[in-house]
C-alpha cells in the first residue's frame, strides 16, 4: 500500500493569523484569555489551547468584565460587537480578512440599495456573523432548489456574496442558477472565494484523478471546509472518512485498499497529519508520496495592538 499526500493541505494563512493572536494574546496578557466560541474549527487546536489557559466561551455573558476577548476567525456580528464593548471587554479580533472582505462587500451592496442573498450554510458562524453585520433583510441560501423557491422584492435590485468555506462547484451551481432567474443581479466572482478553499479543493481532485482508493480527510465534524473536501471524494467515486485524528483509522477501511489518499482541512495542524502517515505505516503502508500542487505564500499581518507587542 502506498499513500499520496494531497498538497496544499492544512492550515491556512487565515487559520495561522487567528492562532497567532491567541498565544500573542498569551503572552502579553498572561491566562486567562477568553476566545468567543472555537478559535478555529479544530478540536486538537482548541485543546491545546485550552491548556494553556485559553477558555472558550458560547456567550460573552461568561466573560467576566473587562477581560481580554478575542473573536474567532468565523467573524461577529454588530451586535456581538457592541455587546463586547457595552461589558468593557478588551477585545481582539480575530476574524479572517477573507471574511472581512465578504462583510465589506455585502455592506457595499446594501449601501447601493440592493436586496442581499447570502450563499451559505445558515447557523454556520461565518454565516451568522456575515448577517449580523448587514441592515436589513439578508436571504441565506445554500441550494439551486432554494433558488427556484427565492421570493425578493425587487429582482432587478439583488446581489449575492458567499461564505468562504463552500464547494467550489455547489457555490457555482447556486450562483448559475441565481443569474438565470435573476439576470440583473450583481455579486464577486467565484475566484473570490476563499483562496485556501479552492486550493485544497484541487488538491482533492487531484488526488482522486490519481486513482486512490480511498481519501482520509483530517478536520473536525464542524469544520465547513473539510466536510467539503470528504463530500468532493464521495462525488467522485472515492469512498471518503473524515476523522478528527489518527485513533479514528479502522483498519477494514484499508481492506482492498492499494492507495490511500491523505488530506486536512484548513483548520486542521501538519501535527495531524504526521500521526495519521504514521498509523497508516502501521497498518501496512510502505511508501508516503507527496503530490506537487499549488504553493501558497499569503501571509495575513496581525493587529497593530500585538504586532507592536
Amino acid at each position: 500500500m502506498e499513500a499520496r499526500l494531497a498538497n496544499p493541505r492544512g492550515f491556512c494563512a487565515g487559520v495561522d493569523r487567528a492562532i497567532e493572536i491567541v498565544e500573542k494574546a498569551l503572552e502579553i496578557h498572561g491566562a486567562p484569555v477568553f476566545v468567543l466560541h472555537e478559535i478555529v474549527h479544530n478540536r486538537r487546536v482548541v485543546q491545546d489551547l485550552s491548556a494553556r489557559g485559553v477558555k472558550f466561551v458560547d456567550d460573552l455573558v461568561e466573560v467576566p468584565e473587562g477581560s481580554v476577548t478575542i473573536f474567532s476567525a468565523h467573524g461577529v456580528s454588530d451586535a456581538v460587537v457592541a455587546s463586547a464593548k457595552a461589558r468593557r471587554l478588551r477585545i481582539i479580533d480575530a476574524t479572517c480578512p477573507l471574511v472581512t472582505k465578504v462583510h465589506l462587500q455585502a455592506q457595499n451592496y446594501v449601501s447601493k440599495g440592493s436586496e442581499l442573498i447570502l450563499i451559505g450554510h445558515p447557523g454556520h458562524p461565518e454565516v451568522e456573523g456575515t448577517r449580523g453585520r448587514i441592515e436589513g433583510k439578508v436571504h441565506v441560501l445554500s441550494t439551486v432548489a432554494e433558488v427556484e423557491a427565492l421570493v425578493v422584492d425587487d429582482p432587478s435590485s439583488l446581489a449575492y456574496v458567499t461564505q468562504t468555506t463552500l464547494s467550489i462547484d455547489d457555490t457555482r451551481e447556486v450562483i448559475d442558477a441565481l443569474v438565470r432567474r435573476f439576470p440583473h443581479i450583481v455579486g464577486p466572482e467565484l475566484k473570490d472565494i476563499c483562496y485556501a478553499t479552492q486550493t485544497r479543493q484541487n488538491a482533492v481532485k487531484q488526488l482522486v484523478d490519481g486513482r486512490i482508493d480511498m481519501l482520509l480527510v483530517i478536520g473536525s465534524r464542524n469544520s465547513s471546509n473539510s466536510n467539503r473536501l470528504a463530500e468532493l471524494g464521495v462525488r467522485s467515486g472515492v469512498r471518503s472518512h473524515l476523522i478528527d485524528d489518527a485513533s479514528e483509522i479502522r483498519p477494514e477501511w484499508l481492506v482492498g485498499a492499494r492507495a490511500i489518499g491523505v488530506t486536512a482541512g484548513a483548520s486542521a495542524p501538519e501535527q495531524l497529519v504526521q500521526e495519521v502517515l504514521e498509523r497508516l505505516r502501521e497498518l501496512g503502508v510502505e511508501r508516503v508520496e507527496e503530490l506537487e500542487g499549488e504553493s501558497e505564500t499569503t501571509v495575513f499581518k496581525l493587529p497593530d495592538l500585538l504586532a507592536k507587542g
